[in-house]
This record gives C-alpha cells, structure tokens and sequence, in this order.
C-alpha cells in the first residue's frame, strides 16, 4: 500500500491545512483527489492539545466552504420559486433544469468527502478522555460538534445523491480511496445509522459535550458559536429524514430533539420563542398605504450577533475576496449588480407570486386603544407583491428600466436575503451561506409534531404560536389519551430566572401588556392575524386527512418563510418521500411556470433517479 505524505502547515487564519504529495492524476473510481489536502494534521498520532483540536476544528470548518453555495443553490434552482435569469451560468441552468453533467461544477461529491474524511481523521484521533485540572473533559465539546458536522455533511450528500459510498475510518492512502471498498447507503439508511449508531444522542445529553463556543472569539468574522451545528437540530433532521410515514414514534423523536434545542440552546436554559417580527398593514383604511414592518423581518436570514434570541443559528463563512478561496457567488446569482453585468443567475418565480397572493391577509387591529378590535381583509387586486402574505414584498423588489453607469437599460432585482447594501462598486457582498436559524426548528418541529399524530400541536405553531396555555387549551383536549407525552413540551408564560418566558401576542390585549408579548403564529408573520383568519383554520376530517392538510399547510408556509433560502427542493422531496407518491413532486416542480412555461424541465419527475445528481455513474442512484 502507497502512502500519502501529509504535511502540516499554519495559515495567519490559524487554519491547519495538508499538502498532499501523490498522483498528479487520479483514476475517476476514487473517492478523494489524493492530490488536493484532503486530511488535516494526518502527520499526528493523536489530537491532545488546544492548538491541535482547535486548529483541526477550524479547519473541518473552512472546507465546509467548498459545499456552502450549492447546498443553497441545489435547493432552490431546482425548486418552483426560482426561474432561470438572464445571467444564469450553463452549470447551473443544468441544475434548475434537472440535466447535471459528471463535470458539472456543482456536482462534485469529492468536497462533501473531503469534510467526511477530515471528521473521520478527527474523531478517530482526538483525546476525548483528557481533562483538565477541575476535571472537566476539555475536547468533548469539539468532538460533538465535530460528529454534528458529519452527520450533517453525509446527510446532505446523501439528499443530493441519493445513495452514496459510506465509511467512518479516515482515508490515508491512495489504496484506501478506491469507491468499490465501501458499501453504498441509502439516505434513510446513513440517517438511521447517526441517529441510532454514532453516540450522537448520548453527546447530545451529556451537559459537557455543548457544542463549542470560545466567548465571543470571532472566527472569519463571525461569532464562534455560529460556526457549529447543534446536536439536537442536527438529531431532528435525521429523524425527520428516517421516519416512514407512519413511524409515529420517530417523528415524535425528531420533534424532541427540535423542542430541546428551542428549549435549551445546547445547555442554557433560556426561551427562545418566535417572537411577534412580521410585516403588517399599518392602517386599514386606504391599502394604497406601504406596509410596516420590521427591518428584523428581513435582516433575521443573516442576524448573526451575540444576543441570544438572535435568528441565525449556524452559518458556513465565506472568504471577502474571490482571490482569497471561497467566495460566495449567492449575491450574484440572486441580484442584480456590476459583477454580473446586472444579470441575475435565478429570479423568483411566477409561481412563488401566485403562492403568496392565494393567502388571504386578516387584517385584525384597533381604531383606538379603548376600542375593540376590528377585523378586515384587504383586496385581492393590489400590486408589488402587496396581495395575500407580506413576506415576499418584504425580500424582494424588482424596477425596470434602471439605467447602469454606460447608459444601457436594465431590470433591477434585489433579494435582501443576499444583499447587505450598496458601495460605489455596486453589490456588498454578503460572504456567508446560512444553514439553520431560527423559524426553521420551530416549523421542523411543527412538521414532525403531524407525522407523529398531532395535527392539532402543529397548527397552532401555524396559527397562534406556542406556550402552555395554547397547549392546555387547544392541544390536549384533541388527543386527552396522550396527555402526559403533550405535557412533555412546556413553553411557560414565565420563568423564575428574568424576562424569559412565551407570551402569546393578543392585538385586542393593552399597549403595555403588546409590549411583553414575544411569541407569534408563523403564518402571522406575513398574513395578518390569523387566529382570527376565517379563511386559515383547523382542517377537519379523521387524523391521517388532518396530518395531510396540515402538512401542506406546513410546506406552504415554508415557501413563504423560506423563499430563496436553499430548502425548498428538499422540504418537497422529504414529503414526496413520506408519502411514497413521486406525482407529488412533480406536480409542484412542474408548477414553476417559468419563461417557457415549464417547458425547460423536459426529464419525467414522477421517477425518483431523476431526483438525484449522479456521477460518472459511481456515486448516486444507479440506472
């Protein structure tokens, strides 16, 4: 067996990286380009100080770059909220339009092994039993963050190829890379081996294994704790994944994990409801008023602070400069600026138009403190993205006939997701990718609370938002046999320990009890009040029919609240999935309506190969 020599070197970032000495070519039947640095700090028998685990950590992290952009873009360019821009590169109009050749750039299966195998070499090495002088473990906390990283990465790989070669035993030699010497896995499979084989449940209870944070060390310029990836958000999305339709008791597993992580922030005990940011009406009376909201409605994608009710959960940091690595082509594709000839890559669909304007908007608000509350619903004719639910004009603006600096005529799009605000060269760029944050546990938990037979619970996640009473009142009288497992899930009106607590908003409550509420329906952030919507209600019907309703009320409301975001592929599929019915993806795919009318996705989406990325006919489904 041929050995690679591996050699460590430290970056002024502090990053440790390997230069690997091998082939100068490599055979495609590999599952790494041994001739790229593949391994961190290979040259070490083991992990066992600061600097070595640390520097080994950073630098998992770093090649999470490699994947950042097109675990956005192979979510969104082939979902139906984006059609193709006039800037669209050819690479990624092979993606939106279900065609992806073996070189094209998006494809390549390597970088996902390539943060696998850095993982693998890290949890094979480090010292997880060394402690410190109050005998506290002092690797344990990097070591489950690093696990959450590969359970995440071969979780995604898996969503995008479908079955993949699976190992857990770093790769150190050219041999060691042959595709052939692994078996293959399923997504459920590689999801069900995290989620019941790996020790993640048991990090994920241990208090010293919370995920990493060095205070409030920024790393790439952002704040540590961001660069991580919670255990038990990470646990949920591979139940989520596992489940069968009715596994009712996975999903309930997966909605434990969404609820102890809202709950407890890996370890903190603090509240963490969804507070009452939406983008409302300002007055009733003449809706040719704009809207009003906060500026937090927008800017929550990329909130990334040290408060902690801040949205972002976890982030993947991009470099500033395209000389520098990798540097985030997002911006780019999703807005129009002086890099891309003021061309957008993607624009938003006719069809995300048409998904937000059939929401009707319950506009539910007081002429006057003393009066009662007046409901009205605003007509259904308004322009600008003014119809229905609120949150697409609120991310997104389009002008034509914008004049650029040469005097050319142009359509101007801005998707503030992706924009930070203009300099004299155009375009901020916003340098990170954002993988988890806020909205998405609360509605991945509202999703698993339906498949595990309360329809009811996640309805109210939709409708009024969360905390004891809502349960008490709502919840538990639909299921009174499974009282004590509802029970379980406690969203108190107020904690012992300060201004922590879950307190419903009620418009028809005083101005000074508004001002203490923090929780909010998810469907309100952007439709009005809909507690009193009488166009949104409860579904009725037996059980397996509400968790259907329900679950489409779900996926909605994640077009809505996640547009543009990466998800909406896979929140598809996840459900195609669950459902054993392929039409059903196809169906909403095929609903694009794009500038050829959906001419351009020519492949048959009822055939589940179709997908899946495959390449070189090695990694993905087999035909």
């Amino acid at each position: 067996m041929k050995t690679v020599n591996i050699k460590k070197f430290k970056s002024a970032y502090a990053l440790a990286f390997a230069c690997v000495a091998a082939l100068a070519m490599v055979s495609c039947n590999k599952i790494l380009d041994v001739d790229s640095n593949y391994v961190i700090d290979a040259d070490k028998d083991h992990l066992n100080s600061a600097n070595d685990t640390m520097y080994s950590a950073t630098g998992i992290l770093k090649k999470l770059q490699a994947i950042g952009d097109r675990t956005i873009l192979l979510g969104e360019a082939r979902g139906d909220l984006m059609d193709l821009g006039s800037g669209i590169s050819t690479d990624l109009k092979e993606v939106a339009e279900f065609n992806v050749s073996s070189d094209n750039k998006y494809n390549n299966p390597r970088d996902y092994y390539a943060v696998i195998n850095n993982c693998n070499y890290y949890i094979a090495k480090a010292d997880t039993a060394l402690k410190n002088s109050r005998n506290q473990y002092i690797f344990l906390g990097e070591y489950a963050a690093i696990k959450a990283v590969r359970a995440w990465t071969y979780m995604q790989l898996a969503m995008v190829y479908g079955e993949v070669p699976f190992y857990t035993q770093p790769i150190l030699s050219v041999d060691e890379a042959e595709i052939s010497l692994y078996p293959r896995k399923s997504l459920k499979e590689i999801c069900r081996y995290f989620l019941n084989e790996d020790g993640l449940q048991e990090l994920a209870n241990n208090p010293e294994a919370s995920y990493p944070s060095y205070g409030n060390k920024k790393i790439w310029n952002i704040y540590s704790k961001l660069l991580f990836m919670p255990l038990n958000i990470v646990l949920g999305d591979l139940a989520l994944w596992a489940a069968d339709k009715d596994d009712r008791a996975t999903y309930l597993q997966a909605a434990k994990f969404y609820y102890k992580y809202i709950t407890e922030r890996n370890g903190t005990n603090i509240a963490y409801p969804t507070t009452t940011s939406s983008v409302t009406w300002s007055s009733g009376a003449d809706w040719n008023y704009t809207p009003s909201y906060s500026s937090y409605i927008v800017n929550n994608f990329c909130s990334t602070g040290t408060d902690p009710w801040d949205e972002v959960i976890t982030v993947i940091p991009g470099d500033s400069l395209d000389a520098w690595g990798r540097y985030s082509e997002l911006p780019n594709v999703f807005n129009t600026n002086k890099f891309n000839s003021y061309k957008p890559g993607l624009v938003p669909s006719e069809r995300m138009s048409e998904i937000s304007k059939e929401q009707t908007y319950c506009h539910y608000y007081k002429v006057s403190e003393s009066s009662t509350p007046t409901r009205i619903y605003p007509p259904k004719n308004l322009p600008n993205n003014l119809s229905g639910d609120l949150r697409l004009y609120a991310c997104y603006w389009s002008s034509e006939n914008v004049v650029d600096d040469a005097g050319n005529n142009y359509t101007s799009q801005r998707i503030y997701k992706y924009n930070k605000g203009e300099t004299s060269d155009g375009l901020t760029q916003s340098n990170n990718t954002y993988i988890y944050r806020r909205m998405l546990v609360y509605l991945r938990m509202a999703e698993a609370l339906n498949r595990a037979g309360y329809p009811r619970f996640a309805f109210e996640v939709l409708s009024s938002g969360l905390n004891d009473n809502i349960i008490s009142r709502y919840v538990i009288p639909e299921y009174p046999e499974d009282e004590a497992i509802i029970s379980e899930f406690k969203f108190p009106t107020s904690l012992q320990t300060g201004n922590q607590y879950y307190r419903v908003y009620d418009p028809a409550a005083s101005a000074s009890q508004r001002a203490l509420h923090n929780t909010l329906g998810i469907h309100s952030r952007g439709s009005g009040y809909t507690p009193q919507n009488e166009y949104y209600t409860m579904p009725t019907g037996t059980i397996d029919e509400q968790m259907d309703a329900v679950e489409d009320l779900i996926i909605t409301e994640e077009a809505l609240e996640f547009a543009f975001e990466g998800f909406r592929f896979f929140d598809v599929m996840r459900v195609a999935l669950r459902r054993n019915d392929p039409s059903y993806l196809s169906n909403i795919i095929q609903a694009r309506k794009g500038k050829d009318n959906g001419q351009s996705i020519s492949v048959d989406l009822t055939d589940t190969r179709n997908w899946y990325l495959n390449w070189r006919n090695q990694i993905g489904i087999g035909y």
